[in-house]
């Protein structure tokens, strides 16, 4: 973006600043390749040896896909930290972008790489997205809402435009791995997602100087010289230190000196993270040098972060125990033609591109008419159209088991289902979004931003932790998961609404 032009005038891009469709492009191809990756995981794990994946029981397959997708999210944390504090927005997105397209590479060569190296290269790889998603992904955000300084609705609508690229990219990138992945070869799938990132990487490089101008550039800096080399050193020393310690962790585990167990290290996490969340509250709470507004605000977003994990844990099992079902129980038979099962993953994108427009000037039509449900209100909204859709998937999961697994439910179920959860989905993720970056401090906009993924890691966890209980063999499982899914998410809603009035007197004066 030229500096010249103010981002509250730019309206160049459909309205809204031009410098969101470079966002756009960057974050599209970044979709593409991690969800590209995502839906084969848990199908390529619990293949057995002889069609070419590792043979792994449903439930530890499940719980990798769970741990990876909590620590893409988790990751976040450190990734908006590091930014605020030393790297700056811009240059986290780059090395982000570099360090996801060389886990892809990775990945790629564990195809071709013998079997004692492949399955190392492969969680090589995993680790490497992980790091990069972690730098990518929340500044990428923050950048989002710079672009929009005059905050209100139009800020609401920008993030609805930018989650409908997220999932333009989530919908070709699972559609094109999943064919290649299911009918060609699982590593034909994992380096198409690869060539997705590497389109990625290239966009950003290109455009961030001439659309962005000077957004993103710079941090925060403390005025004491002597306290802002210190926060540097600290970040130095931190990204050092961890990286080591993950090194050290993977090589014992690669050369098996150490046993992993998956579901146990996925349900420690669990209660890990939930105490990282409320440390890092605690801690800004006591020692952040916060104002009474601040506070206020900040207890708003640690309340929209316990039910925004309510809400993952969710909705994130769709490429684990939705993925299965629509394997195991769906008839995916049309005209002749087997859809691929990891195609039904791809219903969510296609729903989330076809109704972000329709949020976007839903939610300005009603703040012109002072009619603006709150962000607790869409949150609450949210969680009961996600319960709607896994109350759905009770009724298909019983006609499975009423049939003794030999009656393959119609695919309008898993449709169905995705539909209220998309429409739950837009509720809350791109408004969760937008509310994270007006309502944090300003000093603390990446950190927070962590947070909100960390909200994602939590439910990601738990997801992983259920989702592996869709199997043929224990058809009783199934409908006892969705079941309890949509009776959380029920519980959820009414508690939330209850607490909605507080809310609303807590964020006052946030536009």
């Amino acid at each position: 973006m030229s500096t010249s032009v103010s981002p509250s005038n730019d309206r160049s891009f459909f309205g809204h600043p031009k410098g969101l469709g470079l966002l756009f492009m960057t974050e599209m191809w970044e979709r593409f390749s991690y969800y590209g990756l995502r839906p084969l995981l848990v199908l390529f794990m619990a293949a057995a040896l002889a069609d070419g994946g590792f043979g792994f029981a449903r439930p530890q397959a499940s719980a990798i896909v769970g741990i990876y997708a909590a620590c893409v999210d988790l990751a976040s944390l450190p990734g908006g930290w590091s930014a605020d504090r030393g790297l700056g927005l811009r240059r986290a997105i780059l090395i982000g972008a570099v360090l996801i397209t060389a886990g892809h590479l990775a990945i790629g060569v564990s195809g071709v790489a013998g079997e004692g190296v492949g399955k190392p290269f492969f969680f090589l790889g995993l680790v490497l997205i992980v790091l990069g998603t972690g730098l990518l992904k929340p500044n990428i955000s923050a950048i989002v809402g710079d672009l929009y300084p005059e905050g209100g609705a139009r800020r609401d609508a920008g993030f609805s435009i930018f989650y409908m690229g997220i999932n333009t990219g989530a919908f070709i990138g699972q559609l094109v791995t999943g064919y290649l992945g299911e009918r060609v070869s699982w590593h034909w799938g994992f380096g198409a997602a690869g060539i997705g990132m590497a389109f990625g990487l290239l966009s950003f490089w290109l455009g961030a100087r001439p659309l962005l101008g000077t957004l993103g550039q710079d941090i925060v800096r403390d005025p004491d010289a002597t306290v802002q080399a210190r926060r540097e050193a600290t970040v130095r020393n931190a990204t050092v230190g961890g990286l080591a310690v993950l090194a050290l962790v993977f090589v014992l585990a690669a050369t098996g000196v150490v046993a992993l167990d998956p579901q146990a290290i996925g349900g420690a996490m669990t209660f890990v993270l939930v105490g990282i969340a409320v440390a890092f509250f605690a801690y800004i709470f006591a020692f952040g040098g916060l104002t009474g507004d601040e506070k206020k605000r900040s207890g708003v977003i640690f309340v929209l972060f316990v039910f925004a994990a309510i809400f993952w844990a969710a909705f994130e099992q769709a490429p684990t125990s939705l993925q299965l079902f629509a394997n195991d129980f769906t008839d995916r038979n049309l005209f002749g033609f087997a859809i691929p099962a990891t195609w039904f993953q791809s219903v969510n994108s296609a729903f989330i591109i076809l109704f972000s427009p329709v949020f976007a000037a839903l939610w300005v039509g009603m703040a012109k008419r002072n009619l603006e449900f709150s962000s607790p209100t869409k949150f609450a909204l949210g969680l009961a159209l996600a319960g709607v859709g896994f109350l759905l998937m009770v009724f298909a999961a019983n006609k499975v088991v009423a049939s003794g697994g030999s009656v393959l439910v119609s695919p309008w179920w898993l449709i169905c289902s995705y539909l209220f959860q998309t429409l739950g989905e837009l509720c809350l993720s791109p408004v969760g979004l937008s509310s994270m970056t007006k309502l944090s401090p300003r000093r603390y906009v990446g950190q927070m931003m962590g947070i909100w993924f960390l909200a994602a890691s939590v439910g990601n966890l738990v997801a992983g932790l259920v989702g592996g209980h869709v199997d043929p063999t224990k058809l009783e499982q199934t409908p006892a998961v969705f079941s309890g899914t949509a009776i959380a998410l029920f519980v959820a809603t009414a508690i939330l609404g209850v607490m909605i009035v507080p809310i609303r007197k807590m964020m006052a004066g946030v536009k």
